[in-house]
């Protein structure tokens, strides 16, 4: 007698939770992928990755999932407090967006923890692009919980030989370095965009690495987690990947385009653009420089001119490394 599969909900059928949703189906699960738009019986392709059908094992609907063996929570950061409370039953929650929250600075599991008490929670970050992971293109991340053990249970339900998944104790640190290298891709888009050069990048790429180390300390992350997939990985892929959102924003930026003509003509979210206020904020508070992101934050608000950002990083005061 074969043993039952688990079943893995899928909270947000935007490109990254088609993504998942494969990954999971893959990993021998039964997956519910919930889309907030109406979609027809026995849907198989969605708008978001078109060129991906889902796995037979994916069952697509508008419905909220009642209970699942693994919740896995897959919408934008800034819409994350408005579905959580929607979430039923009392399955592990795993947080697969990144960012924080404008106006409260809180990190996707600082939200979990207020309006889902009593469950666990964890984090999944790494240098993923969706279309990749739906296809089964070689990928790896991180799966991040208080417990070792409760993050080695999730990365054993979902991890296949295409999606390869490392567990950790340390999900301060992972959620850290997720919202911010959003905010350093547009810094990279930029530099590229404007003309600036590769070198450019480069230091801007290394001397961010930095900057997230000293705030994730602060905020009780280790800066050793800014060293692995969800840290200098995401980083390298989002600042060089031409499918990079926030990457690609920044390089219209840097051509000249502003940004309200930008957000226009995209239907996908940018994470960077809110995520950099609300960074910039808290390292503010919490004493930590980070003139790469404060810089970025003042450009996207208009404070401050491409030329203004380029000597706010480049005249700061000498120091050592």
């Amino acid at each position: 007698m074969t043993s039952p599969k688990n079943h893995i909900a899928v909270i947000g059928a935007g490109a990254w939770g088609v993504a998942l949703a494969c990954a999971s189906a893959r990993a021998g699960s039964q997956v519910t992928l919930w889309s907030r738009s109406p979609v027809a019986p026995g849907c198989r392709v969605l708008p978001r990755l078109p060129a991906v059908t889902l796995p037979e094992a994916v069952t697509v609907t508008s419905v909220m999932p009642v209970e699942a063996d693994l919740t896995l929570l897959v919408v934008p950061m800034q819409t994350l407090r408005q579905i959580a409370p929607r979430l039923q039953g009392q399955s592990p929650l795993i947080a697969c967006c990144k960012g924080l929250e404008l106006g409260t600075g809180a990190l996707p599991l600082d939200i979990l923890a207020e309006t889902q008490r009593g469950r666990s929670h964890a984090v999944l970050s790494g240098p993923n692009f969706a279309i990749e992971v739906a296809m089964g293109a070689p990928a790896a991340a991180t799966i991040a919980a208080p417990s070792l053990d409760e993050a080695r249970r999730h990365v054993a339900l979902l991890s296949s030989p295409d999606f390869r998944l490392y567990a950790s104790d340390d999900p301060s640190g992972v959620q850290i370095a997720g919202a911010a290298k959003n905010v350093v891709a547009i810094g990279a888009g930029i530099a590229i965009g404007a003309g600036l050069g590769e070198n450019a990048r480069a230091a801007l790429i290394t001397r961010a690495i930095v900057e997230i180390g000293r705030l994730a300390a602060a905020m009780g992350g280790r800066a050793a987690t800014i060293a692995g997939l969800s840290g200098l990985g995401d980083l390298i892929l989002t600042c060089t990947g031409a499918g990079s959102r926030n990457y690609s924003l920044g390089l219209e930026l840097g051509r000249g385009v502003s940004l309200d003509e930008i957000l226009k003509t995209r239907s996908t979210v940018a994470e960077g653009v809110a995520t950099a206020p609300a960074l910039a904020a808290r390292a503010q508070q919490l004493g930590i420089a980070m003139p790469i992101i404060q810089t970025v934050a003042a450009f996207l608000a208009g404070e401050i001119d491409l030329s203004q950002a380029r000597r706010h990083l480049l005249e700061r005061p000498i120091t050592v490394e």
